[in-house]
């Protein structure tokens, strides 16, 4: 059996089937089931592997015995010969097309067939012929949003998101971490500074034998194939297209190079600059002073001290007014964080129960986690019923009972309507401890439209936070337009937070905005959007993108105790 075939993976290869499928005009039935198969096998909170080995693949809804062979084929060959036969048919770009934010399956049907559309490069020769324009049904507005999605494609194109970049180093870690001759190893670049979306990841080391580690480095499993080797650096691309830089220097250069190859590059100029204000010269080799001789620095703390500034954590290191920012208190960290929120259970559209969720928040060492299932009008995601609410509430009552080291609080994450009001009748919301309302839909809006739905919700007296403000997607969506200063006076004036998504695929809101509404004093309050178990790990990107916002623990919801979490809530 091959291990490698994770549940994700194969929820995609389902998916693509689907998408083929109706590419091809298949039975809408066939299309449903695979795109169900999909959606069940990614979502799965054990390994598929194990269901299938141990015959119970079967059990699960939608899983049928079609399903289960391709399943056990893939898993013991890792190929489908049914994919590659749909893939066969169709040129390739089609499923590219399928990344574009607006455009579905049937719509790339109805452009391949009519005008040959048949990659995103084809899509585009037709818009700006205007072909796409004259089709029934679509109009020069449509295509101008075709035109965007493919402008935003373009734009995020060779770039990973957070999580991605940080398994794939991590791994290498590992692998590097063996040599005996390493005396320090980083990850550096914008990956170190935790920018939303990355292009590479540069690892730097420091060892007695340069070249044995560049050696050991290329020996990687992770490896897939090397673009450039000398005696301290080494440029490869790894067997998931991600292009990494090792660089070794001499453990004398550590802080140096530790903060140079850090950068940005906006805040070393800054650094330089200062450097030589005092008289000073900084260098990725060392600190000197004007005669030559070098200023002694065990690591990057020593080298700001050195340059009489206080040392500024890789997170803001942006060029963008860190070295003005007030001190105003240390900057949050992960340990200040006492509770979880925005967490989703098999009450709609989550992996694990209730039960298995705070479980497992409990053992991480939290006091508390927020259940907040979607609500009614979501529907696609299995949002509950108001009639599920009461027994929903019964079960963590119960549960409340059993468990002594965290408390469970009965949250939901509210759909904003298109008004601006919240999904389920006042009274269902009155029953809630924890509201966050979200926008899920209904995303072609004016700024101003957008401003006032928002608005509207977070006058709503039940709105604790404002989830995922912008509703983006990195790498696959823009948001929808949002005044960001509109809404953060709205929500100071209302007594709501505002969200940080932890979600590697939103990290939304944006970090760019925290520092400014914080300083007219708004509160935010860090949601993981756990969908499974491993999705409350997700923390870990809400505090470093707190933290790349200036924002200090006093600012963050989860670092107040359960009582306040609840009182928070329609707070005037």
């Amino acid at each position: 059996m091959v291990p490698f075939v994770e549940n994700e993976e194969l929820g995609r290869l389902f998916d693509e089937i689907a998408f083929w499928l109706e590419i091809a005009g298949d039975n809408p039935f066939k299309i449903r089931s695979y795109a169900q198969a999909s959606r069940v096998l990614s979502k799965l909170g054990e390994p598929v592997g194990a269901l299938y080995r141990d015959g119970r693949l079967r059990e699960l809804e939608g899983i049928g015995e079609a399903i289960e062979k391709k399943v056990g084929e893939l898993l013991e060959t890792g190929k489908l010969a049914y994919l590659e036969k749909l893939r066969a048919r169709f040129p390739e770009g089609l499923l590219a097309l399928s990344k574009l934010q607006g455009i579905g399956a049937k719509s790339i049907k109805h452009l391949y067939e009519t005008l040959r559309v048949d990659s995103p490069e084809t899509l585009r020769a037709a818009c700006e012929r205007g072909d796409v324009a004259k089709l029934k049904g679509y109009g020069k507005k449509k295509q101008e949003k075709i035109m965007e999605a493919l402008d935003f494609q373009e734009a995020q194109r060779d770039r990973f998101h957070l999580h991605t970049a940080w398994n794939q180093a991590n791994a290498l870690f590992r692998h590097l971490g063996t040599h005996p001759t390493l005396q320090n190893l980083a990850v550096t670049g914008s990956l170190r500074r935790y920018k939303e979306t990355v292009s590479d990841i540069d690892l730097l080391a420091a060892g007695e034998d340069a070249d044995a580690l560049v050696n050991h480095f290329l020996e990687s499993p992770e490896v897939g194939r090397v673009l450039s080797t000398g005696p301290d650096k080494s440029a490869v691309v790894t067997t998931s297209d991600i292009p990494v830089e090792l660089r070794v220097v001499p453990d004398g250069q550590w802080p140096f190079a530790l903060l140079h190859f850090s950068g940005s590059k906006a805040h070393l100029a800054q650094l330089r600059e200062r450097a030589a204000a005092v008289e000073l010269k900084l260098t990725e080799r060392g600190l000197f002073r004007k005669d030559g001789s070098a200023v002694p620095c065990n690591d990057e703390e020593d080298i700001y001290q050195a340059l009489g500034l206080p040392y500024i954590p890789p997170e803001l290191r942006e060029g963008r007014h860190e070295f003005d920012l007030p001190d105003s208190g240390r900057l949050l960290e992960e340990a200040d964080i006492i509770g979880t929120l925005h967490c989703h259970s098999t009450w709609s559209d989550g992996v694990n129960t209730i039960a298995e969720l705070a479980e497992a928040a409990e053992t991480m060492g939290y006091a508390y986690i927020v259940i907040t299932d979607h609500s009614q009008a979501s529907a696609i995601v299995r949002g509950m019923p108001g009639e599920s609410v009461r027994a929903q509430h019964l079960e963590i009552d119960a549960l409340n009972k059993r468990l002594k080291k965290i408390r469970i609080i009965k949250g939901i994450e509210a759909d904003i309507l298109g008004d601006g009001s919240l999904d389920y009748e006042p009274g269902i919301l009155d029953s809630f401890e924890f509201v966050i309302a979200s926008i899920h839909g209904g995303f072609d809006m004016t700024e101003e439209e957008t401003a006032q739905r928002l608005i509207r919700a977070i006058e709503n007296p039940h709105a604790s936070v404002i989830g995922h403000l912008t509703g983006r997607l990195l790498l696959s969506r823009k948001g929808y337009p949002v005044p960001v200063d509109k809404i953060v006076d709205a929500a100071i004036a209302n007594g709501v937070a505002l969200e940080i998504n932890a979600n590697p695929r939103r990290l939304d809101m944006d970090w760019r905005h925290l520092r400014e509404a914080a300083d007219k004093g708004a509160m935010f309050a860090i949601g993981p959007d756990a969908h499974r178990i491993a999705g409350l790990h997700n923390m870990r990107f809400g505090v470093a993108i707190a933290r790349k916002g200036g924002l200090t623990p006093d600012r963050l919801l989860n670092c107040k105790p359960a009582e306040e979490i609840i009182r928070w809530r329609g707070r005037p």
